[in-house]
Order: C-alpha cells, then structure tokens, then sequence
C-alpha cells in the first residue's frame, strides 16, 4: 500500500510565465525552474506549476473550457500560529491586488480564516487552527497545543 504522505501537488495554469510571477513576487515565494515546470519546495514535497493543457495530456483528459472553470472541490491552505498573523497576511495581499474569496474571520469549527485566489483561481486558505501546532519549521503538528 501506499505510505501515508504527499510528494508533490501540481496546479494547471493557462499562463505559467503569470503564475510564476504570482508566487514569487506577491507570495515571495523561491522557485526552482525546471523545463515547462515550476517547482517549490515545501519542505518535504513540492508545489508545481505546470500548463493545464499539458497535464490534461499527460493524464489522457480533456479539460473544461477556461469559461466553464469553476470550484473544483479542493482548497490549498496555508497555517499560521495566530488570528493576527492571518489578518496581517490579508492586508499584505490586498496590497497587491489579489482576489480575496472571503476576507479572514471566526470559523464555524473554532479557528480564524480566510481565502484568496491565485492567477488561476485556486482557492488558498490562511488559517489560524487552535486545535494544531504550528512548529518553528512551520510545519503543522496534528498534536493539540499545551496551555
């Protein structure tokens, strides 16, 4: 079977030179370019970047036309240590003009989140979560924090 982890999460983009430019100028994200692809390193997997009609081909789908995209039943998050440090994150953002989805607020399962979209419109999540860690690596830990 297979181990319990994830190695690399690759998003079809229309316009890669775009995405690329989203991640690392207003995420301040570090890219490791390869051919047709860009990587980021997660620490421990990947993020890539990769053409949406390239990857349609390579699985044998056929894609959905760009006027028919919509919500594609999956969100990426991003978890932080504090309520504010989500609001500071939002106002970063809002200064460079990305697509807030739901600005950050009190959530229904006890945290505080909010949403934003990337070029393509995957939706990325900014959470504070009281019932995770978040280790000085940044790394989630599902154990509860001590009080």
């Amino acid at each position: 079977m297979l181990q319990q982890r994830l190695s690399v999460i690759t998003l079809g983009v229309a316009d890669i030179e775009a995405s690329r430019r989203f991640y690392t100028d207003v995420l301040g994200w570090k890219t490791d370019d390869r051919e047709n692809c860009i990587f980021f390193d997660l620490g421990g997997y990947a993020l890539a970047l990769y053409e949406v009609g390239k990857l349609a081909e390579d699985i044998s789908l056929t894609i959905t036309p760009p006027e028919r995209r919509g919500f594609n039943g999956f969100t990426l998050a991003y978890n932080v240590g504090s309520a504010e440090e989500v609001d500071q994150l939002f106002r970063k953002l809002a200064a460079h003009n990305v697509d807030i989805l739901k600005p950050p607020q009190a959530v229904f399962w006890g945290g505080y989140s909010g949403y934003f979209a990337d070029v393509d419109g995957h939706p990325w999540e900014i959470a504070f979560n009281p019932f995770v860690t978040i280790d000085a690596a940044g790394r989630m830990r599902m154990d509860k924090p001590s009080n």
